[in-house]
């Protein structure tokens, strides 16, 4: 979108970006604004456009490139040294960075200039008055209200699944994850037999007391999240569903050293904890997203609910307010990389299910005692199903990643008949914790070596903090978890995956394989509108357009030319789904001699229509060469920055727009998804034709 003559004056924010000018969420002071400054004229932060078509480490829509995280094996949270505090600040840097340059300002508030136009140009701008004037309260992009970068990532999540609810973490909202060591429960309680001091209780599952400890070196179900407590108690989720979305919280205790000890801290009733995590899944449509809490906090508290990113709805200002510092705007953490199953939720026996980890499976005593049952149920997907992040932001910092993602098919056929493995950590870290091997590269590469020797040194600590108990050779045999044949049937001594088959898994899931692995992209694309090849299935219907009499003198124009048609978003089933937009393109000519119908050479292009060339007159209103274009127009009634009200039927759209007598007005509506990912926008394939003969006898 460029200005013209009469257009836009928008001033160059990448100017004020490497003068070291600053304003964001994070800048407080004229002494963090200096060192963003420094930060950002030290970092390699913009690519020259060409550069930036030719790389995958760079921004599209900006030229801003995101920083590489150092080297070492995925994890929940940041190791707190030297190159990762580096690395973070880096992250702050790119973000500002886009932050600045991908709206540098608001076509919305931008003034008109009009610069002696004449003839045409005059008529353009007139049209573009009028027409932004009738139809603007409709005119406008979803999640567009905020430039804060939370704050925008809230608004794209409830654009595409509708309300968020409220993140609780309280007693009566959440299921506790328990601490298991050798088959029994384990909990922080005053121990009567020794004056009341915090010792770990053991209970069977009959509820029976085994003993009191005073310490916890390893338990039978260490996580393997990665930098956070292996042997942690207490943590909660919780599990909320509407319609075909659901919402996962993990509000989990941890400690810096990794370690547990007997302080009030861990008990189950102390509401503090130190990592906020949230997921959002529509199962239709695959549509993911993830929020983390702020790193900046070292402990939240659960005995109040957590606004969500972005409030909950344009006008909740003082929920945007306080969410805007409650969540991470670095996206530090990639949990893509961990929640890649193509579901909302990775299965390991650290989240004690009954169908993992426990003898006697679901209808065993100490899965009916110890586990979470149903609570997060079964949920098998395909890995041909689609699936895509949501947020315009992370999906910025991760492109790279994102794009390079697999699926793979296992070369014996043990593992991926029944489930989806990736080349990212639901290969490389629970697929190795599963079977119990380390992991290994036939004819690895230099990166290939760092990479494998770091991470058999994380499962290395994982397992040096499991119990004799839980290992195959002890009492407990659940450990490997996942065998071939049986599956997750443990106390049983199954076959465990022999060396040939895992050595060819392995090689496939560090990309180190060829055809037998079936590498396929893990992400899919974001669906354009219509049942068009790739399209989400949703069409506008009942067309229309009208010549009606203006209800009052308007200079310049003779008549109301009304565009009216029906369509439902119905793109994953969410009612008040908010990503689709239309653009309108005009073409006026004289009325033929003969008055025969129009060829669709005569209509607007599908490439004029989608904003190629767009120069901006007034808002959203401007011009394409010829034609005229009216962009972003939204359902009748739902005023810039609403939130979309519940529908399952078809809504209406209308556009009026300004009509000279005796000229044919030649119309395409084009529908547009506003992905928020990398795609940026993806439009119909051709869109809807219409025209209309303006008379006046």
């Amino acid at each position: 979108m460029r200005p013209v003559a009469y257009g836009l004056v928008v001033p160059f924010a990448a100017a004020l970006l490497l003068s070291g000018f600053a304003f964001s969420a994070w800048v407080v002071d004229a002494s963090q604004s200096d060192r963003f400054g420094q930060r950002m004229t030290n970092t390699p932060l913009f690519v020259a456009s060409t550069e930036c078509r030719n790389t995958d480490r760079c921004d599209r829509m900006t030229g801003c490139a995101p920083p590489v995280r150092p080297p070492g094996p995925l994890a929940e949270a940041l190791p707190d040294d030297r190159a990762h505090r580096l690395y973070v600040d880096n992250l702050r840097a790119f973000q500002l960075c886009r932050q600045l340059l991908r709206h540098p300002t608001s076509v919305d508030q931008a003034p008109i200039h009009l610069v002696g136009a004449t003839g045409a140009s005059a008529e353009a701008a007139s049209f573009a008055e009028i027409a932004s004037r009738w139809n603007g309260d409709f005119l406008w992009e979803p999640a567009s209200a905020s430039r804060d970068i939370i704050t925008r990532f809230g608004d794209e999540a409830r654009a595409v699944f509708g309300p968020i609810p409220d993140i609780d973490c309280s007693k009566e909202a959440t299921r506790i994850l328990p601490l298991e060591i050798d088959g029994n429960i384990v909990d922080l309680k005053p121990n009567p037999g020794s004056s009341g001091s915090l010792q770990f209780e053991h209970r069977d599952a009959a509820g029976n007391i085994v003993k009191w400890s005073t310490a916890i070196a390893s338990c039978d179900k260490p996580s393997l999240a990665g930098n956070v407590t292996y042997c942690g108690m207490n943590s909660r989720i919780s599990r909320k569903v509407s319609g075909a979305v659901e919402w996962v919280t993990l509000c989990r205790k941890s400690s810096p050293h990794l370690e547990i000890d007997p302080d009030p801290y861990w008990q189950k009733d102390n509401p503090t904890f130190a990592r906020l995590g949230i997921i959002g899944f529509n199962r239709d449509s695959g549509e993911i997203v993830f929020f983390d809490g702020s790193k900046e906090r070292p402990q939240f508290d659960w005995t109040r609910s957590f606004t969500p990113p972005g409030g909950r709805s344009y006008g909740d200002v003082g929920g945007r307010a306080a969410a805007a510092t409650l969540y991470d705007p670095t996206f530090q953490i990639q949990c893509s990389a961990c929640h890649d199953n193509k579901g909302p939720y990775v299965i390991a026996p650290h989240i004690s299910q009954a169908r993992i980890g426990y003898q006697g499976g679901a209808a065993g005593q100490s899965a009916a005692a110890f586990s979470l049952g149903s609570y997060i149920p079964k949920m098998r997907r395909d890995e041909r199903l689609p699936f895509r992040v949501i947020g315009s932001d992370y999906t910025a910092t991760y492109a790279t990643e994102l794009a390079r993602a697999k699926t793979l098919d296992d070369p014996s056929g043990s593992c991926t008949e029944c489930h989806t493995l990736t080349t990212q950590i639901t290969g490389q870290r629970i697929a190795a914790d599963a079977v119990g091997r380390a992991p290994l590269v036939t004819s690895p590469t230099w990166a290939q070596v760092v990479s494998l020797r770091a991470e058999t040194l994380k499962l290395g600590e994982i397992d040096a903090h499991r119990t004799a108990w839980a290992r195959r050779s002890g009492a407990g045999k659940i450990h490997p978890w996942m065998v071939p044949r049986d599956g997750s049937n443990v106390g049983e001594m199954g076959p465990e995956i022999g060396d040939n088959e895992w050595r060819q898994l392995s090689d496939c899931i560090w990309e180190a394989g060829g055809e037998e692995c079936g590498y396929r992209p893990l992400f899919t694309a974001c669906p354009v509108p219509g049942t068009q090849s790739g399209g989400d299935g949703s069409e506008p219907t009942d067309l229309s357009l009208s010549v009606l009499p203006l209800p009052r003198r308007e200079a310049g124009v003779d008549r109301i030319v009304r565009l009216k048609w029906s369509y439902l978003n119905e793109y994953g089933h969410v009612p008040q789904r908010d990503d689709v937009r239309f653009n309108i393109a005009i073409r006026s000519t004289p009325i033929p001699l003969l008055e025969e119908a129009p060829r669709e050479s005569d209509y607007p292009t599908v490439s004029e229509t989608s904003g190629d060339d767009f120069d901006t007159a007034v808002g959203y209103v401007g011009t394409s060469g010829p034609t005229m274009i009216v962009g972003n127009l939204s359902y009748f009634g739902h005023k810039r920055f609403s939130d979309p009200t519940p529908s399952v039927t078809a809504r209406e759209y209308r556009a009026d727009l300004p009509a000279r007598c005796n000229r044919r007005y030649l119309a395409r509506i084009l529908p547009k998804r506003f992905c928020f990912d990398q795609s940026g926008l993806r439009y119909a394939q051709r869109g809807q034709l219409i025209f209309a003969d303006v008379k006046c006898d």
